[in-house]
């Protein structure tokens, strides 16, 4: 059992990491950032806004993560985001180290896994809906096609606690 959890953190040559995180919605200014964060301080599943990190095998950027996501153009009106299609937005960006909470290791790409998710991207409808078409459904999409593994979400939802 020790073993499984070591192999999931070490890398295995030339192939990139995919992980899926728990974060916060990115509204541009106060007092939005504050309503978005405190969703997701409550730690309801469904309240989540999931996103997919990379952390690639290669120099130089394998010190960094990539970060995509899917998510409303204007994540200001809570209201709205129950209630309508909006447009929606794709987000790419770096990070320096992993979130250390409601962050899980989903698998490996073999693959040039930070050209995989630009041509994914190219491909996403934009429309945004709760429900339907929003974080949930692109973090599925994209695992699947950096892992092949179908409804990650699922199986994450069944492994964590409904409060997590």
């Amino acid at each position: 059992m020790a073993w499984i959890s070591l192999q999931s953190t070490m890398n295995i040559s030339g192939r990139d990491k995919v992980y899926v995180a728990a974060l916060p919605f990115t509204a541009a200014m106060e007092p939005f950032q504050s309503v978005t964060s405190a969703l997701h301080g409550l730690h309801l599943w469904d309240l989540q806004h999931f996103v997919v990190i990379i952390k690639t095998s290669s120099p130089p950027s394998n010190s960094e993560a990539s970060v995509f996501d899917f998510q409303p153009e204007d994540p200001k009106n809570v209201f709205a985001l129950a209630l309508a299609a909006l447009p929606g937005t794709l987000l790419s960006r770096k990070l320096t180290r992993l979130p250390k909470r409601r962050c899980w290791f989903v698998g490996y790409s073999e693959e040039d896994s930070l050209d995989i998710a630009l041509k994914f991207n190219d491909t996403w409808e934009t429309d945004w809906r709760m429900g339907i078409h929003d974080c949930r459904n692109y973090a599925n999409g994209l695992v699947e096609c950096l892992t092949g593994e179908k409804l990650v979400l699922e199986r994450l939802r069944r492994r964590t606690a409904w409060l997590i």
